[in-house]
């Protein structure tokens, strides 16, 4: 399994433990099959959702090419060089004489 299988599954199971999560506080102890049923379907919907946009950069079909340029961008600033930092006077110079 990739690692975009695994981003994506993790998304899932959040999405399926805080939607159980709530329907099991809200109904105060009264757990049906069918209220666990339909909350794993709210918490399949979101994430759902998100995977079919094509414009999400972490599932859709742009994730590929968002992934290969933030790559590129990440190379590059490895390959700059920083400046040397100057280090700052403290004052320098013949101290004052006092009268």
């Amino acid at each position: 399994m990739n690692n975009k299988m695994k981003a994506a599954l993790d998304y899932y199971v959040n999405g399926l433990a805080i939607a159980v999560g709530a329907y099991v506080v809200n109904n105060d102890g009264e757990i049906t099959l069918e209220g666990l049923v339909l909350s794993a379907l709210i918490a399949v919907a979101g994430p759902a959702i998100v995977a079919i946009n094509p414009k999400n950069p972490a599932f859709g079909l742009i994730a590929k090419t968002v992934d290969s340029e933030l790559k590129k961008l990440a190379k590059k600033a490895e390959t700059k060089k920083k400046a040397p930092v100057k280090k700052k006077s403290s004052g320098g110079g013949k101290p004052s004489q006092m009268a």
